[in-house]
């Protein structure tokens, strides 16, 4: 049998270190890659949904916030007074309350997706507590008979998703609900209503601000009222502009 020498030995334990500090070398460049094409798979998919690397709504150009008072129409006034909302950073609470009529509203610091439609029209001086319950009072067989009430109630009804719609439909103008290719007919001030994939209804009012794509941003309270990109985010049901011919 032949016998190993000292210098053979080690030499074979420094190509086995080697090769162990080799393999661990390739190993961790392995494991680099994994997690940089990772990263840039998730930043991609971020990219194009328009969630990151895009820039904070409010540095992004507000041409309405540019106009003096005087310049300031009806869709700017909703506009505006949707745009409160975010700044005061009103919380969602769609509980039932007992509210004063006309112009009665829950408190100032918390509200329902509807109550950010309502503030923004009385911001333009139209109290749709009023007008709802006004036409609800004269075609209640009109409106969706969901929740098993007899007659008008004016604390709730106007909070009530279905009940905007129909009163929309009736006297506002319904408009496309189809975006891409006809980010035109979007205009400030518009209201928008989606289903989540769970059946529930939500509701926003469009901004001036536009993403890269030139799709309006929304202002909308799932949570907490936000001005964001989230007009496709949801199925669109609805679309309208009150008054209409704005």
């Amino acid at each position: 049998m032949k016998e190993v020498t000292a210098k053979e030995t080690y030499l074979s334990v420094r190509n086995i270190h080697y090769q162990v500090s080799r393999g661990k070398e390739i190993f961790m460049v392995r494991r680099v890659i994994v997690l940089l094409v990772f990263t840039a798979a998730i930043l991609s998919i971020l990219y194009f949904r328009g969630s990151v690397f895009a820039p904070a709504p409010e540095r992004i150009p507000s041409p309405v916030e540019e106009k003096s008072p005087q310049e300031l129409t009806t869709a700017d006034l909703i506009l505006l007074g949707a745009r409160r909302e975010v700044k005061d950073r009103v919380t969602y609470d769609a509980a039932y309350a007992v509210i004063s009529y006309p112009g009665g509203d829950v408190p100032a610091d918390r509200g329902a997706c509807t109550d950010v439609v309502i503030r923004a029209l009385r911001h333009a001086g139209i109290d749709l507590q009023e007008r709802i319950h006004e036409d609800m009072k004269d075609h209640f067989e009109l409106y969706p008979q969901n929740w098993g009430l007899g007659a008008p109630d004016s604390n709730i009804d106007h909070r009530r998703v279905p009940n905007q719609m129909r009163y929309f439909e009736r006297f506002g103008q319904a408009l496309t609900l189809d975006v891409r290719g006809h980010t035109d007919q979007w205009q400030w001030g518009d209201i928008v209503y989606w289903r989540f994939p769970d059946g529930r209804l939500h509701c926003g009012v469009i901004s001036d601000r536009k993403n890269r794509k030139g799709i309006p941003l929304v202002i909308h309270n799932g949570g907490i009222t936000r001005e964001e990109d989230c007009l496709l985010r949801w199925e669109i049901i609805g679309h309208y502009r009150y008054p209409a011919g704005l």
